[in-house]
């Protein structure tokens, strides 16, 4: 996601669009007291879609580097689009499979992952790679650092 070397330009959202009408995006974090964040991460599914995760990580890691931490899922929930957020239940794991509701034509699930600590001033949020109709596809990484001037972590490229 990031654009050029030093990930100056503020961005307060990002999406990345995969194969079968499938998306992912990622919202702004909302900056934790103790040098932590957490993150919004949410994936549309079709009427008919599936998306199958490789992995149930959510690494935090230096620039295209080493991990630094592993974001944990605080929450999760589905709805349709056409329908009110129903939280579906909140656990420490994600499925291995995301499917739509059939009352909807889009699906939205939304994860919402955090890090309690210790995030440096620039870092990437690695997402599993997904399975869409028995097809392997890599994800975005998502970028964010620290903005001094806003004193918060955002998005970036």
């Amino acid at each position: 996601m990031a654009t050029t070397p030093d990930c100056n330009t503020w961005v307060e959202g990002s999406t990345f669009n995969l194969p079968e009408g499938v998306s992912v995006s990622a919202t702004s974090p909302v900056t934790l007291r103790q040098g932590g964040a957490e993150f919004g991460i949410i994936y549309l599914v079709p009427r008919g879609g599936r998306v199958q995760f490789v992995t149930r990580a959510f690494n935090v890691t230096q620039p295209k580097g080493a991990t630094v931490a592993k974001a944990k899922v605080l929450s999760y929930y589905q709805r349709g689009t056409n329908n009110r957020a129903e939280m579906v239940e909140v656990i420490t794991d994600i499925p291995g499979l995301l499917l739509p509701v059939a009352t909807a034509d889009v699906t939205q699930w939304r994860i919402r992952l955090g890090v309690d600590s210790g995030l440096p001033d620039r870092f990437d949020l690695v997402l599993s790679d997904v399975i869409i109709a028995e097809k392997r596809y890599p994800v975005r990484t998502f970028t964010y650092r620290w903005f001094p001037e806003r004193k918060a972590y955002g998005l970036c490229r």
